[in-house]
């Protein structure tokens, strides 16, 4: 097999799973999701079918990551986050197949309880605070906080939080790495 499952996951025919991978108690992995390498998903988590997860994702607890949802390399989901699908939901009318998507950008950090509402990306190294709510798109290295979430500042991909000085420009306290702020939007500099 190559991956970890406890012999409480139910792992449903027709899902790939990379090397490396665990899946831990009362997980479910529906028919046609997909899980890249060393990916670890935590105590009762469910991937819906068509589900896109990268190498290295980390799901904690009490996740359910729904059609229309693709995770890059890296994503952290912290405990009992929230992913929708549907923007309008009535019990009494079926939207199968209507699902929005989701992408939640390489490195990105989504915290514990917060809610991500459908449509709306997370950009590349994100961080998403505990309980915040978002409603629109994320740039790239945003930190957003709140319901709704607002951004309030940047983070470095080692999830510190950038100062810009007056050129526009911060280094990440821990991997000493530069970034630059431009017309709204950051980015590592080699």
């Amino acid at each position: 097999m190559g991956y970890f499952a406890h012999e409480t996951a139910i792992i449903d025919e027709g899902c790939t799973i990379g090397a490396g991978s665990k899946i831990w108690h009362f997980s479910h992995l529906m028919s046609g999701c997909v899980l890249g390498e060393n990916c670890n998903l935590g105590q009762n988590v469910v991937v819906s079918p068509n589900v896109f997860l990268g190498n290295n994702v980390k799901v904690q607890n009490n996740v359910s990551i729904y059609t229309g949802v693709i995770c890059e390399d890296d994503v952290f989901l912290g405990p009992s986050m929230v992913f929708t699908n549907v923007s309008n939901p009535r019990s009494a009318v079926n939207r199968r197949g209507q699902y929005e998507k989701t992408l939640v950008g390489k490195g990105a950090s989504i915290g514990a309880n917060a809610t991500v509402v459908c449509g709306n990306d997370i950009g590349e190294f994100a961080f998403i605070g505990a309980g915040s709510v978002v409603t629109k798109n994320v740039p790239a290295y945003a930190l957003l906080v709140g319901n709704p979430a607002r951004q309030i500042g940047w983070m470095s991909e080692f999830g510190h939080r950038l100062e810009f000085d007056q050129n526009g420009t911060a280094i990440c306290p821990e991997s000493k790495e530069r970034y630059e702020l431009n017309n709204g939007s950051v980015k590592k500099v080699s």
